[in-house]
């Protein structure tokens, strides 16, 4: 994985001096909290209901053991003894006192982390496939072209005050397992005629105004990526809309003008500059490129694995995914624990994947924006040694992209912004649906919740969504369904009327008990619901 040189080592410690100069300032009085707000924005900090929260990138959601050790620490040392994984591959920590802030960064620049752009108007972390580099479906690793993007675009000068903030995506296969189209810029690295290129999506996103992002520029020469996509921000940046912040997304102006008229402009500004020179010389580009070169895997690592104790086969179907190196396996670790809260994981938890990580998978892993982490290059040999210490830690549930598998936001429970509580939905869901039997035979169901409009859940790409509304003072939960994130990417259907905490959960039940019912060989719930439509759905859960 990437290494710090002098350089961004000396920008990290910068910003610490400098946060640390105006928390200094805020605590003294001598700067209002108006005044400080857009400084604090831009260091990761929000002011929720109980306390500030701080969020931590995790660059395209890659990690060291170390880093990962850092995070338990802080979750010890600052906050509750746990921290929460976000949608955007990053970390959330929701105890933290304003004067801890500058000790909490300066231990994170210690381990070449930070969380510099992880709030306000400004391009966010680059998020990428969370098996990237490891899986057997890519055609190349895209995240030297991710690292590429976050160097960009740290502190551009042009791009630190966007009309709205700005989500950026690179994937290199076709199975979309970061929900590329849905965001402000999605890049698809892919072949013709034996030379890589990037397909560029632009206008896609969640939130007030669900869109999925059209197809831009089909094939982007690799040497000129980093002009287009400048010349894309440009054209967002110059007409974008800044006197409603509802309608300030790239999404509403391609909306509103059009993907053609879009595309057109974006070629012009294009041919101005790329005139510039920014795309940086190839010996740059493959500097970067070496840190991310396949570890010293076991090239005679066994294919062979003993599948005779029945719950380690269960987590193995589930949880484990093909690698492209023979005799490895990549092993996602599901954070959605039968009565926990999605995407937390507590500090021993985190030392406890980082152990793992040093001893089973060179020392790497991997954040999902389904709130999951993963290790990426384990041995099957050693499969079995990391299952038994994942039970032992609580860690093992085997239930990637079931039911339970939930993603969820803080909701009401931390959220400033929420209407409604999405943890306490949670739990009940997977309560009720805590046998794994039923969870298998239901298969494949990507449920996703919201606490807001403004769809931190990614409630509009589940395969069933809730999200969660302030109705008359109380809280209620509206239901979707159809809507995925992957490469059949599609916007979910509002059901009709909402319900109440408990309701949403029996008209879960009742969904589907429906799909059971109606499915044919081979379909899951998604497909099902595309084939009958929405008819059917509702008048099992409205009678």
């Amino acid at each position: 994985m990437y290494q710090y040189d002098q350089y961004d080592q000396a920008m990290v410690d910068a910003r610490v001096a400098e946060f640390a100069d105006q928390v200094k300032r805020r605590l003294s009085g001598d700067m209002t909290e108006d005044q400080f707000k857009p400084l604090r924005l831009m260091n990761g900090l929000y002011l929720q209901l109980h306390a500030y929260m701080l969020r931590v990138a995790i660059p395209y959601g890659t990690l060291s053991s170390k880093q990962m050790h850092m995070l338990a620490h802080i979750a010890r040392k600052y906050d509750r003894d746990y921290g929460h994984f976000t949608t955007r591959q990053n970390l959330q920590f929701n105890w933290i006192k304003l004067d801890d802030t500058p000790e909490i960064l300066t231990d994170l620049a210690s381990v070449e982390m930070h969380a510099i752009q992880t709030s306000g108007n400004c391009i966010r972390n680059i998020s990428s496939d969370q098996f990237a580099g490891a899986a057997a479906d890519e055609i190349t690793d895209p995240r030297p072209w991710a690292e590429l993007l976050r160097q960009w675009s740290s502190f551009h000068p042009e791009f630190s005050y966007l009309p709205r903030k700005f989500k950026i995506c690179v994937i290199a296969a076709q199975e979309d397992r970061a929900a590329m189209r849905l965001h402000d810029i999605g890049i698809q690295i892919i072949e013709k005629d034996g030379v890589h290129g990037a397909a560029v999506y632009a206008g896609g996103g969640m939130g007030r105004t669900p869109m999925i992002a059209p197809l831009i520029k089909e094939f982007v020469p690799l040497e000129d990526l980093l002009s287009y996509l400048e010349a894309c921000l440009r054209v967002y940046n110059r007409y974008g809309r800044r006197d409603n912040m509802y309608k300030a997304r790239i999404k509403i102006l391609i909306h509103e003008i059009g993907a053609d008229s879009y595309r057109a402009q974006v070629e012009e500004e294009f041919a101005q500059v790329k005139a510039l020179g920014i795309d940086p010389p190839r010996a740059e580009f493959d500097r970067i490129a070496a840190f991310f070169a396949m570890p010293d895997l076991d090239a005679n690592a066994s294919d062979d694995l003993d599948l005779s104790h029945k719950d380690f086969a269960l987590w193995v179907g589930q949880n484990v995914a093909k690698h492209k190196a023979a005799g490895h396996a990549i092993v996602t670790i599901s954070l959605k624990p039968i009565e926990g809260i999605p995407g937390d994981a507590t500090s021993a938890q985190m030392d406890l994947m980082a152990d793992l990580a040093l001893q089973y998978s060179h020392d790497e892993l991997r954040i999902t924006h389904a709130q999951n982490v993963v290790l990426p290059h384990v041995r099957k040999a050693d499969l079995f040694a990391v299952w038994e210490k994942l039970v032992a830690a609580g860690l093992a549930t085997p239930n990637l992209d079931l039911i339970t598998d939930m993603i969820a936001c803080p909701g009401l429970d931390y959220c400033s912004l929420a209407n409604a509580r999405s943890i306490p939905v949670a739990q009940k869901i997977a309560d009720r649906f805590a046998d794994l039997d039923r969870q298998r035979d239901l298969g494949e169901l990507k449920l996703k919740i919201s606490g807001c409009i403004n769809a931190c859940g990614h409630h509009h790409a589940g395969h069933i969504g809730i999200l969660g509304v302030d109705k008359k003072g109380k809280e209620n939960y509206q239901l979707s369904f159809g809507g995925s994130g992957a490469q059949d990417v599609s916007i979910a259907n509002i059901t009709g009327p909402g319900f109440d905490e408990d309701g949403v959960v029996d008209a879960i039940e009742r969904a589907t008990d429906k799909y059971l019912a109606e499915r044919r060989d081979g379909e899951r719930f998604i497909d099902t619901y595309r084939r009958i439509g929405m008819a059917p759905f509702k008048e099992a859960i409205y009678g």
